[in-house]
């Protein structure tokens, strides 16, 4: 028997979750069965859509159950294994969750290569994380030579990963980030053309300067103020794909205000734009294989760029999760668990 350390959803936030919202709990694991590993996590990957899973609103997947393990991609060492395309001391990219070691099916876990890149990549840039960023934009967003691309949390592992692909296709690219030092990161160390702080006071007045042409392309993580900053300048036949609306995941009830979907969706059809929500898993038949490829050598060549954040300690991560919903991050917040 191997004992595990978890995290498990101790009760359902109403707005913001709070660390009473999680409990560490040990449990003892079975030995692995005929095609089951025994796996010791290394690395716990932290994500935005954790916060719907914590909610019993529908949604595209289900949520954890009160007293389940968070969910979580995690990159994972073999230390037993009884299945032949695995052998112990092998590292593979899971889903094991919030929890120091799981027993999973061989068949649901992707063999890393420790020696080609750091195998935390697995769980940002060239993971979910890269593959959300490059399906969502090439596929929906559709950059052209010359278009101007606006993309929102341009400093996180999405942005700065969607901005990086859009300057490689030839188009002039936008970050919206939080703060100086992520404008100075997105502009200076990543190559976008314009970093915008959101939260400047001019942030509408900056923003309308930095696209004289108009935005062709809008790829939004955020919603918020930032979308209805960028909204009214948007292109005729500008294209916007939805990944993510981190502004309203902690929302507890319906806004304030008027009902302005009458004029969003005026503003759609006058201008003719294309709005389409995805999930990633959609278009891995498609395009994983590509992207395994294109990425890998954009990194190789330097023309992608990527940053971590690195929590230590399985114990911290309900605290980093609170802070990155909160902006506190920068990079991709990965926990070092093994």
């Amino acid at each position: 028997m191997v004992e595990s350390t978890r995290i498990v959803l101790a009760s359902r936030p109403v707005g913001a979750p709070t660390p009473a919202n999680f409990r560490t709990e040990t449990a003892e694991l079975p030995a692995p069965r005929e095609g089951e590993v025994l796996l010791r996590t290394l690395y716990l990957s932290l994500d935005p859509y954790m916060r719907g899973r914590m909610s019993a609103a529908k949604s595209y997947a289900p949520p954890v159950e009160v007293g389940g393990v968070m969910v979580g991609g995690t990159v994972a060492e073999v230390i037993e294994s009884r299945d032949p395309a695995l052998a112990k001391g092998d590292v593979v990219l899971a889903y094991s969750g919030w929890e120091s070691h799981d027993v999973a099916p061989a068949g649901s876990v992707r063999k890393l290569d420790p020696d080609a890149v750091p195998v935390s990549t697995a769980l940002g840039v060239l993971g979910m994380p890269g593959f959300t960023a490059y399906s969502g934009l090439l596929k929906i967003g559709q950059p052209r030579p010359g278009e101007t691309v606006v993309v929102a949390a341009a400093s996180g592992p999405v942005g700065s990963a969607v901005g990086q692909i859009a300057r490689i296709k030839g188009a002039r690219v936008v970050g919206i980030a939080g703060g100086p030092q992520k404008c100075a990161y997105v502009r200076d160390e990543l190559g976008f053309d314009a970093a915008i702080d959101h939260r400047a006071p001019d942030f509408v007045e900056q923003l309308q300067a930095a696209v004289p042409d108009g935005i062709d392309v809008y790829f939004e993580n955020v919603g918020g103020a930032v979308a209805d900053a960028v909204f009214p300048l948007l292109n005729t036949y500008a294209r916007v794909p939805v990944c993510g609306l981190i502004a309203n995941y902690n929302a507890s009830g319906v806004p304030e205000g008027p009902d302005r979907l009458p004029g969003f969706y005026g503003r759609i059809l006058t201008k003719s734009l294309t709005v389409r929500g995805f999930i990633q898993s959609e278009f891995v038949k498609e395009m994983f294989k590509d992207f395994l490829r294109d990425m890998s050598g954009w990194i190789a060549d330097g023309r992608v760029r990527y940053r971590e954040d690195l929590v230590d300690g399985l114990e911290h991560a309900p605290e980093a999760f609170i802070g990155m919903l909160e902006g506190r991050n920068f990079g991709k917040v990965v926990v070092r668990v093994g």
